[in-house]
Formats: structure tokens, sequence, C-alpha cells
């Protein structure tokens, strides 16, 4: 593979700048440093460091990315704001998606990855997989709607949720944990009790808590203990090694 490609595929960069680093020598190659950009590189055996950092060759990517509400989770929307408009160009080519959607006023934990499989995995109704949302509603909850919604309710189109779990930080705000996802399925759960939602925002997925840290709008790589969560779900091995 051309060291280029290498450090491109590994979204170090774009390739353009990629190509720019070999040429100013701030690229080694086991140990060596090379400046032309068409030079030899196998991923399985070779330690590339650029400008100072090594770089772990892998196909597949997992960001966490803190949504902010008017974002559209797609990857292409004329006139909107996408999800992908957020990341660095690098990750363009990489083929980058929303792995589930956000609706475009709610914020919060976004995963975006490039593994197909493992979000087909992670999104089957099958699977079950958790996810906590931030809400609050325009009139107080009472106990009985509380334990209404946690049972499953009927949110019209024949469709009945599966069990929840809510706990209510005041009357009006709390949050929600769903191993599903429906459309639009906590507005209109809250609707199915006469109430309406105010503000959502989803900070958890499959039990990974989107980082405090991360300001509305900013993204980081998951971490290994985190990506291993999600291959737990997806039951896939860890696709990063080489």
């Amino acid at each position: 593979m051309r060291l280029d490609k290498y450090l491109s595929l590994s979204a170090v960069c774009s390739r353009k700048e990629c190509a720019k680093a070999v040429r100013q020598g701030e690229v080694l190659v086991n140990g060596v440093c090379v400046k032309t950009a068409s030079a030899s590189v196998d991923p399985k055996i070779d330690t590339v460091i650029f400008c100072g950092t090594p770089v772990l060759y892998h196909d597949y990517f997992y960001l966490m990315l803190n949504k902010p509400c008017g974002v559209v989770s797609a990857t292409d929307a004329k006139g909107e704001t996408t999800v992908l408009d957020l990341l660095p160009e690098r990750f363009h080519a990489k083929k980058m998606f929303p792995c589930g959607r956000l609706d475009k006023n709610t914020s919060g934990f976004v995963l975006m990855t490039n593994d197909g499989a493992l979000a087909h995995h992670l999104l089957a109704p099958k699977t079950h997989v958790p996810k906590e949302y931030l809400f609050c509603v325009k009139y107080p909850l009472t106990a009985q709607e509380i334990e209404h919604l946690e049972q499953g309710i009927d949110i019209g189109e024949g469709i009945v949720t599966r069990p929840c779990r809510i706990h209510m930080q005041d009357a009006h705000q709390g949050i929600i944990i769903l191993t599903e996802g429906k459309y639009h399925q906590i507005k209109r759960m809250m609707l199915a009790v006469h109430n309406q939602i105010t503000s959502l925002s989803r900070i958890s997925f499959a039990g990974i808590k989107l980082d405090s840290s991360l300001a509305p709008g900013e993204w980081r790589e998951l971490t290994d203990d985190e990506r291993h969560i999600l291959y737990e779900y997806g039951k896939v091995s860890d696709k990063t090694e080489t």
C-alpha cells in the first residue's frame, strides 16, 4: 500500500496533507524518514510515525459526536447542516454515517462509524440496545402516567412500546431508558399521556455515556473499552486489530 494512502485511510489527515507531510520529512517508517509518498507500506508489519505520533492503521472508525439541535442525522441533506459536516474532512472519504438517528431538534450522543455490519447489529430490533435520554415535559408527570409509560404504551398506528425505565429528577425533567427506537418515540409516548416534550437529549448509547467534556458539535474517537462494549452487542471481534 502507498504511504500516502496508508496515512489517509488511517484518517490522520487528507491525502493531499499526507503527501505534504511526507515531502517535509515528518513521516518515519520503521524509524527511517521517508520523503516519497508512493513508498510501499505493509500495515501488518511496518511501524509508521506521523509528526511524532504513531499511526495505528484500521479500516473502521467509531466516533462519539455531541450533536447540537438543528443538525440533521444524515450524511447528505440539501440546505441542511448534517452530522457529517461536523467531522473533519479526513473522515469524509471514510464513508462515515450515523448509527441510528436523532431528530433535528434532539441533541446528544450520535455514534458515527463506517462499520456497516456492526451498525446493522446495533440497530436490529432484537438487539435491544439501551439508550438514555434526558427529557423535559411541558406539564408535570404523575406517578400513574410514569407507571403507564414504563409498562408500555400505545403510541398510535397499532404500536405499543416495549417496557422502559423512567427516573424523574423533578416534576418536569427526568431520564428515560429505551431499548428500541420507534419514529419520534419519546415525543409520541408523552403525547399519549397528554403531555409534550420541550427538550430532549441522548446522554448514553449502548451503556456508553456521552463525554461531558464534549461541547455541542464536538467529537472524539471511542476508547478501546467503549469499542468493546459495542462489539459485545454486535457479537463481533475487534476490527481495529491488524
